[in-house]
């Protein structure tokens, strides 16, 4: 047994009783309303979902495990000369809530590389599909292929018991994860890229070795892609692709067809879409004006963008109350290495004058940008220019926070999930009982 499963095996017992033990004595306890408008409006806000993996707070960002993003890429380790942090300790960090040594963090990365082999037929499936399918249905498709790789739907069949649910996850997630970046890479080289591929390089890390696999020359890249994938891994359990893959989970669905309904979901222009739209943002700023505009353009652009009825991409939250920190790490990151890149200096400005323009527009709750607003500037400068392949960037990433999550939900029982709907004459009659105080 590897050290990072044994140090999580030795946590799941006290886990496991905790989490009973709330719903034994405290089941009855309320903890919070209902509003109509969380009923009707896709239950914005209702406290109804459980993981420590990850908790958005509306004034400090993510935090994960309780570190804040500044604290995560501060106290992880890191290889020498790298100023990012091995995704491997970042994901020991996720299942144990422990910060790893340079020698667990390793140790995961081994463990990955170990299991990292692709089957043919995963290429077969993405080679059959036409090139003008969208790379998030190729990447899917190919997770949804692995289903037949499960053990735990293996062990399941063989009548595994309830308390070994997690081992048989856990041994899932760690095959499935080590697989995504050569999948993921061997999409874009495909379809973008004459249908060159690139093979993995043993003596990488998980992060690197994806950006290797892509074919972005520029060293610096590799730090962008381990930046990324900890910035985007998890968001707590509300999310689109998130909710869905825990949902999926809870009927006992294994990882593969969990997280392809979360990149499903992670798919649509109101989840993992956004922070391409904010690029185009940008570009038709920057083309507008035939170069990076002053602040004065800006603030006509933005509330001609405004008046037209649309909303300006990248800037407000659902729970954000400031600036996003994953939006300030990125901006560290290009503050040091691309200063002078046109589009950067874009959003620069851009960071200078939306937030005075949405608060004197009234209506956004958060004036400040979030992570989607930077992320594809990086990407384009890097060459990475295929706005459609940004979102399997994005369900890269976010794989690490779902597996860690579908592995606690087995570890400690969590069931099925199954919310009780209501009609629409019911809710009407119900409102007005309300607001009759009857």
């Amino acid at each position: 047994m590897s050290e990072l499963k044994e140090k999580l095996a030795s946590k799941i017992p006290a886990a496991a009783q905790r989490y009973a033990k709330i719903r034994k004595e405290y089941g009855n306890v309320v903890i919070d309303q209902v509003t109509v408008a969380q009923t009707a409006g896709g239950m914005r806000g209702i406290k109804n979902l459980l993981t420590d993996i990850s908790y958005l707070d509306p004034y400090e960002g993510i935090r994960f495990r309780g570190y804040t993003i500044p604290e995560v890429l501060e106290k992880l380790p890191k290889r020498a000369g790298a100023e990012v942090p091995l995704v491997g300790g970042f994901f020991h960090l996720l299942l144990t809530g422990d910060i790893p040594t340079m020698e667990e963090a390793e140790e995961v990365e081994a463990e990955w590389k170990a299991r990292g082999q692709v089957p043919q037929y995963v290429y077969d499936v993405l080679r059959a599909q036409p090139r003008d399918t969208h790379p998030m249905a190729m990447f899917a498709e190919a997770v949804i292929s692995m289903q037949r790789e499960s053990i735990f739907a293996k062990r399941y069949a063989e009548g595994m018991r309830r308390d070994e649910y997690w081992d048989a996850m856990y041994e899932d997630v760690m095959n499935f994860l080590a697989k995504l970046p050569t999948i993921a890479a061997y999409i874009y080289r495909m379809k973008y890229k004459a249908d060159t591929p690139i093979a993995p390089d043993p003596e990488l890390d998980w992060g690197s070795n994806f950006a290797h696999m892509m074919g972005v020359e520029d060293p610096r890249y590799k730090e962008l892609a381990k930046l990324y994938f900890i910035l985007h891994s998890d968001h707590e359990s509300g999310n689109v692709s998130a909710h869905t893959a825990h949902l999926v989970a809870s009927a006992l669905s294994d990882i593969y067809y969990a997280w392809a309904g979360g990149l499903c979901g992670l798919a649509g222009p109101l989840h993992g879409l956004a922070n391409q739209e904010c690029l185009y943002w940008i570009i038709g700023l920057y083309e507008q004006f035939e170069g990076v505009p002053t602040k004065e353009q800006i603030e006509k652009f933005a509330w001609d963008t405004l008046n037209s009825g649309k909303v300006i991409p990248g800037y407000g939250h659902a729970v954000l109350r400031k600036t996003d920190p994953r939006y300030m790490a990125q901006r560290e990151f290009a503050l040091k290495h691309l200063p002078d890149d046109e589009l950067f200096r874009v959003v620069s400005v851009v960071y200078d004058v939306v937030p005075g323009v949405l608060e004197k527009h009234g209506k956004a709750k958060n004036p400040w940008p979030n992570v989607d607003a930077h992320s594809g500037v990086l990407q384009y400068h890097y060459g990475v220019k295929e706005f459609d392949f940004y979102t399997v960037l994005f369900g890269i990433g976010r794989a690490l926070g779902i597996s860690a999550n579908v592995i606690w939900d087995r570890a400690v029982g969590q069931p099925i999930e199954r919310p009780k709907s209501i009609t629409t004459d019911m809710l009407e009659d119900l409102a007005k009982k309300g607001k009759q105080g009857g």
